[in-house]
């Protein structure tokens, strides 16, 4: 399986400097993720909600093989909303990498967020949103509809 390493700097405070690696992880741990934060309609099987903050932080965590020693980062810390959570920029550098490493194709996203106005979605985050499939292409599942648009 691919990996990728990333180096941080100080930049997102001491706490966080280090070497993180992600490794990609395999269809069926992507899939029982994805299955575990999203709501089905029990007679049509239609999505009525997922919850893709925590599908992405899951994700995230699934894929980090290895952090700096004093572990700063914990699911929990990437599921906060509070102060104890990570930077925002932290999250969108994570998550582009996991993305890129899992790639996301755009009938999974399709099929995971092409509902999401049915029912009462769970409001997505920026980060959690969006995701760029290994083709270089961004999809958004934002306000309701999917989008599409090629990273330049």
């Amino acid at each position: 399986m691919r990996r990728e390493i990333v180096e941080i700097d100080d930049k997102f405070g001491k706490e966080y400097a280090g070497r993180y690696v992600f490794q990609e992880i395999s269809w069926a741990k992507r899939s029982r993720i994805i299955q575990k934060h999203t709501k089905y309609h029990p007679q049509t099987g239609q999505i009525l909600s997922s919850d893709f903050v925590a599908i992405q932080a899951e994700t995230i965590w699934a894929s980090l093989k290895e952090q700096p020693p004093n572990k700063p980062i914990t699911l929990e810390k990437l599921l906060s909303e509070g102060e104890d959570g990570i930077p925002v920029q932290l999250g969108e550098l994570f998550s582009q990498v996991v993305n890129k490493l899992c790639g996301l194709t755009s009938e999974e996203l399709k099929n995971s967020c092409g509902q999401c106005g049915v029912g009462n979605p769970t409001q997505a985050s920026s980060n959690s949103a969006c995701v760029r499939s290994s083709d270089g292409h961004h999809y958004s599942c934002g306000d309701n509809q999917l989008r599409l648009w090629k990273h330049s």
